[in-house]
């Protein structure tokens, strides 16, 4: 029990902080998501696409344009955030990635879908905007 009231605690400093310092900035690139951060992304804003990827993965750098453009277009609506598979393992093996990309979706810090693999940004997009 102290244990979860130890991490709402850290959840609702990180809100406030975050508050505090993006008041009134809109985020429109992707901001770089860890093991350690991630909860607090995804818990900070209320929806968010996590782009789960990998240096050496030619699908991953196929989509990466298209979530910098996304970004920028959903910018104040979508926070998009890059998880780098290799350098944080955590994460990956907590929502059982198995394939990149792969874009989790939360809405008020609950997942509510899940996309994998490469694809046009017309669809990508479609897709998002059924969880927006």
């Amino acid at each position: 029990m102290k244990n979860d009231e130890l991490e709402r605690l850290k959840r609702d400093k990180m809100k406030e902080y975050l508050k505090d310092t993006l008041q009134g900035e809109v985020i429109s690139k992707p901001i770089e998501a860890t093991d350690t951060t991630f909860a607090n992304i995804v818990n900070s804003y209320p929806f968010v696409v996590i782009d789960c990827w990998a240096q050496w993965c030619a699908p991953c750098r196929m989509i990466a344009p298209i979530i910098e453009e996304l970004a920028q277009q959903y910018a104040g609506k979508i926070v998009f955030g890059k998880l780098d598979v290799d350098k944080n393992t955590e994460i990956p093996m907590q929502y059982g990635i198995m394939s990149i990309p792969t874009l989790l979706v939360f809405k008020n810090g609950k997942t509510v879908d899940r996309i994998v693999g490469a694809m046009p940004r017309n669809i990508l997009e479609s897709k998002l905007k059924q969880n927006l």
